[in-house]
């Protein structure tokens, strides 16, 4: 079983993939936790968690 680090991304890692800064990022994590539900977001007290698999196909999806 894979360890919980390697099953979610955190928020610096989504900033890093999209290349966006900090502030942007949290915004953007807070807008699709509460309204938009591009893909799952865990908020956890002001932590974020955001699974791989539906961060990863949100991100490839085809047009």
């Amino acid at each position: 079983m894979e360890n919980e680090s390697e099953q979610v991304y955190e928020a610096e890692d989504i900033q890093k993939i999209l290349k966006l800064g900090k502030n942007k990022v949290y915004d953007f994590l807070e807008d699709v936790c509460s309204n938009t539900h591009f893909f799952r977001v865990i908020k956890i007290g002001r932590l974020y968690r955001i699974p791989k698999n539906s961060f990863d196909q949100w991100l490839n999806r085809e047009e």
